[in-house]
């Protein structure tokens, strides 16, 4: 689908999808929104968009600044978590978003509708003043800005969602959290392979570099760059933290190990004294052939005074072992 927006300070007009190369010509600054692939060839040839970026846009390219004779392509992705698909954990899905603009016109390219590019192009049609007063580059840095935002919600919830991790060690440490923590890895990772290419190519932009970035709007490019600075900053500090997290959970694992393995040897040390006294006494020898044979085998108290020494022996062991504090 084409939806084509042609406006200026005070004034927004909206054109049919086959009028391009006549809004291309208004007055005014121009913006086509493309949310189809089917209609990218149309609008490439109505304002000369090279095929190259189209391309990338099909592809899913890795987010960029690009610098063509008739206009400036960017390329970002949106973020957002979404259920996996062969996974019940959430992942983080992505969405790319071309923008071309040149001197009066600007041309938004994606595959499906896109909320941000939605809220902007709102915006315009209930003819906010600075983006009617403004050109298409200040329109396609707003539209770059909403989308980092976006950005920030999807930390948070990665990060809410280590929170609960966290907590979930100290109170049942079992195989889903460990799971848990795998997932939020992943989608870091995943993130990150977004936002540090979005803020390289912002970094472009807010230099000034290309020639369709006008002086007064790269602030606003700036001011984008810096947001996308602070989320580097987050994305590596919530990998930190689940890194963090996920050592927790082997030290917990292994202080539980540690536990049972104690309280194991302790029975283990207790029974071993007392598998000796039986074992002894198992071997039977006749007192009857020699003085030496186990006398109290004839003993009519022989047999109580066993037990006895073996109780005497565990409870010595189990009073030693409370003191050394592993009971």
């Amino acid at each position: 689908m084409i939806s084509t927006l042609v406006y200026r300070e005070g004034e927004t007009t909206t054109y049919e999808t086959d009028a391009l190369a006549t809004a291309r010509d208004a007055p005014g600054t121009t913006w086509v929104n493309a949310t189809d692939e089917t209609d990218f060839a149309a609008v490439a040839d109505a304002f000369g968009i090279h095929p190259l970026s189209l391309e990338d846009v099909r592809n899913d390219a890795r987010p960029k600044t690009e610098e063509y004779d008739e206009y400036t392509f960017v390329l970002v992705r949106t973020a957002m978590l979404r259920k996996g698909e062969q996974v019940f954990e959430e992942e983080v899905r992505t969405r790319p978003v071309g923008l071309c603009f040149g001197d009066d016109w600007l041309v938004t390219l994606t595959r499906t509708d896109i909320p941000a590019v939605n809220s902007v192009w709102s915006a315009i049609e209930r003819k906010e003043p600075r983006l009617l007063r403004f050109g298409p580059d200040f329109t396609a840095s707003r539209v770059i800005d909403r989308i980092v935002d976006n950005y920030f919600q999807l930390l948070d919830e990665v990060g809410e969602e280590i929170e609960t991790i966290e907590e979930g060690i100290f109170e049942n440490p079992d195989r889903d959290v460990l799971q848990g923590l795998n997932a939020v890895r992943r989608d870091l990772l995943s993130f990150r392979k977004t936002v540090w290419p979005t803020r390289e190519a912002a970094s472009v932009l807010a230099r000034g570099d290309p020639d369709y970035v006008r002086e007064p709007t790269e602030k606003y490019y700036r001011d984008v760059y810096d947001h996308l600075v602070e989320l580097v900053d987050l994305t590596e500090t919530y990998r930190d933290l689940a890194r963090g997290a996920r050592d927790m959970y082997l030290n917990t694992l292994s202080q539980s190990t540690n536990e049972v393995m104690k309280t194991l040897t302790v029975v283990a040390t207790i029974i071993l004294p007392l598998t000796l006294v039986v074992g002894i006494y198992g071997m039977n020898f006749d007192p009857g052939a020699s003085v030496y044979n186990m006398p109290e085998l004839g003993w009519q108290y022989g047999y109580l005074a066993t037990m006895l020494g073996m109780s005497a022996v565990t409870g010595i062991l189990l009073v030693y072992f409370r003191r050394e504090g592993w009971l």
